[in-house]
């Protein structure tokens, strides 16, 4: 069955997160599992205006999110102006299963709406007072990319879009799929919601480099034994530099990252192959199975087995 991502939009709207919705949700042509259907709708239909200067054509009302699956809210933020009609279709679409995601001042959404009451909520850091002031049952993070509790999903800034939406394909279809439409996307290696928003606020120094060379070539050679030392060392920084680059640009030191990524392409593997566990552990750099194993239960609570058995039944 395909699930239906509907974007609830409105004035004046910011595109970036939207269009990140669409590339993820939409189609990726006959090699990739189609599993999701993107469409815009907004509470008055007709033209919307938006951050780039231009209007789009949204010919939806707010009738298009009774049959939502999910519902993304990106973007823009009517606060308190929140009216009674768009409140009660969002909190219809939730009462009878739908997923509600807000990214950025779409946040402010499901918290109105008292879906965030007692929960934590990734907060753009520079509304991370504001919302935690209106919305005083809402513990509002700054910090974390995004935070998702299933049936409602939060991401603080318009970058974590991808982020969020590539979850949203692992939880619901696996880490192989999310993997291969972010490969199609020519997306960096996944970010976990754990990871820092941003870099720490400007100090005296020069601004740290990108990292997305280093993380790209650290993906193409996963298998290798790398060293925080190897890395530095293609980096062309000092190993304590280059640390102190990951902690300021991704919120956490370079091994933790490359454990994620490693675990990561495990799940893929165990996904998609009926590759023994032994040859997995070699082909993402964690060398013997006995290693793999326990770094996999550290990660997932689970062992390799279990969890290949679990996601082909849930897949059949």
């Amino acid at each position: 069955m395909v699930h239906r991502v509907v974007a609830l939009v409105g004035p004046t709207q910011e595109m970036y997160p939207v269009t990140c919705a669409s590339a993820v949700f939409g189609y990726h042509g006959p090699d990739i599992p189609h599993h999701y259907e993107f469409q815009l709708c907004t509470e008055r239909p007709g033209p919307v205006p938006t951050t780039m200067g231009v209007d789009i054509a949204v010919p939806n009302g707010l009738e298009a999110l009774d049959n939502a699956d999910t519902v993304l809210i990106a973007g823009w933020c009517p606060g308190p102006g929140l009216s009674t009609a768009l409140g009660s279709a969002v909190l219809a679409a939730h009462a009878r299963g739908a997923r509600i995601v807000g990214i950025v001042g779409g946040v402010y959404v499901p918290a109105a709406l008292g879906l965030l009451d007692g929960r934590r909520a990734a907060v753009h850091w520079e509304c991370t007072e504001d919302l935690a002031w209106r919305y005083p049952c809402v513990n509002a993070d700054g910090s974390v990319l995004y935070i998702d509790h299933g049936d409602v999903a939060t991401a603080g800034a318009s970058a974590t879009a991808l982020d969020l939406c590539l979850n949203q394909v692992r939880r619901e279809h696996g880490a192989a799929l999310a993997m291969r439409i972010g490969r199609q996307l020519a997306a960096a290696p996944p970010r976990e919601g754990r990871q820092r928003q941003g870099p720490a606020p400007a100090s005296v120094g020069a601004v740290p480099e990108s990292l997305a060379p280093l993380l790209e070539w650290v993906n193409a050679n996963l298998d290798r034994p790398l060293t925080l030392r190897d890395m530095a060392a293609r980096s062309g920084m000092s190993p304590r530099t280059l640390n102190r680059h990951f902690l300021e640009q991704l919120g956490i030191p370079p091994g933790r990252w490359l454990l994620d990524l490693r675990i990561a392409s495990t799940r893929a593997l165990l996904e998609e192959t009926d590759l023994p566990v032994e040859t997995i552990a070699t082909r993402v750099g964690l060398s013997s199975a006995v290693n793999l194993r326990r770094r996999f239960r550290n990660a997932l609570a689970t062992t390799p087995a279990a969890y290949r058995r679990a996601y082909r039944s849930s897949a059949a």
